[in-house]
């Protein structure tokens, strides 16, 4: 999966999306901080290949993008908004392929705008990626090329703080990067930054209205921070394989970027520094019972603003653990829901 799976709803409720038996499901809780419904089917009874993308924007509505085989040796890209935890998500949705036809060319990527239109991106036969976006009046655009070469299959989207989409991407000789001049444009090529990384480890978060900060690892595995105009800041090496799941939240009056991985050990481990100032340091902590490998990891706030870290499974067994009400950081003790 591509993005953030455990998401905040608009009535304050949370729910995790996982994917398996070619299809999509979603669990919500039934109250905020309450317990949890039965799992659902996201979208009908399409099947879909085993390569999801998730974005929210900013009016709480969740955006999920997936492939779906058509003929023979071909996929196509469709699109489904879930409005609300506990009601059903509107039905897939095809908005096509980046090449018009053909196999699927990556795991797609999906940021959601200011305005509440989904951007998608996939990686094209070129080696470039390409782009289609929401119309403002409904719809959806014609597909795009935007640029680049050699990019791998995962990309990293997400909508700024200024609200403008945002897209990055690894080669094998550094990390790309888009940016949107004006709300709704298609993205333009931007500053890119020559280093060694670890393709599948990109994870994009908001840390200002100005500056997003790219999160990677190097291939000897020390994690990085980097935003576009500095240099990347080395942090500390990554616990396990993949992205990291981060967060922005506020820990004792303070505002702070809170980064989570599943570690070689096999628990989760969590580290949180001031936002933006990465230098004060960074260090592992463990948390939770030891979980499979292929295990994901991902952290939400919940509706009384607690942070919430959840592990999925490959079977699809979800636990999580909340934030204590204390100073600090300190998390109950994790519950399978």
């Amino acid at each position: 999966m591509n993005g953030s799976w455990l998401l905040r709803g608009r009535d304050g409720s949370l729910s995790a999306y996982s994917q398996r038996d070619e299809a999509v499901w979603c669990r919500a809780e039934r109250h905020p901080s309450l317990s949890w419904e039965p799992q659902r089917k996201v979208g009908g009874d399409q099947r879909l290949h085993a390569q999801l993308a998730l974005g929210q924007g900013a009016d709480g509505y969740a955006h999920l993008v997936a492939w779906r085989p058509t003929v023979p040796g071909e996929s196509g890209l469709v699109h489904s908004t879930h409005y609300r935890p506990r009601l059903a998500a509107l039905d897939w949705l095809p908005i096509g392929h980046p090449d018009r036809k053909g196999d699927r060319t990556g795991l797609p990527a999906v940021a959601v705008d200011a305005e509440g239109r989904a951007h998608v991106f996939a990686r094209n036969k070129g080696g470039g990626v390409s782009m289609v976006a929401q119309k403002e009046r409904g719809g959806w655009g014609p597909w795009r090329a935007i640029g680049g070469t050699g990019a791998h299959e995962e990309l990293a989207a997400v909508a700024g703080g200024s609200g403008r989409v945002e897209l990055y991407a690894t080669t094998s000789v550094g990390i790309l990067r888009w940016r949107q001049e004006e709300p709704g444009a298609t993205l333009v090529p931007d500053e890119a930054l020559g280093v060694g990384v670890q393709p599948g480890t990109l994870t994009a978060l908001p840390t200002s209205k100005e500056h997003t900060t790219l999160f990677f690892s190097d291939p000897e595995g020390m994690l990085h921070a980097w935003r576009p105009g500095g240099d990347p800041v080395p942090l500390l090496l990554a616990a396990g394989p993949g992205p990291v799941a981060a967060l922005r939240c506020v820990i004792d009056g303070y505002d702070c970027t809170l980064l989570a991985q599943r570690s070689a050990s096999g628990r989760v481990v969590l580290a949180a520094c001031p936002t933006e100032q990465e230098s004060a340091g960074l260090w592992w902590s463990e948390s939770g019972p030891q979980l499979p490998a292929g295990t994901r990891v991902s952290l939400a706030e919940d509706a009384e603003g607690r942070v919430v870290a959840a592990a999925l499974t490959p079977d699809g067994e979800l636990t999580l653990a909340r934030q204590k009400d204390e100073p600090g950081l300190a998390l109950e003790a994790w519950q399978s829901v």
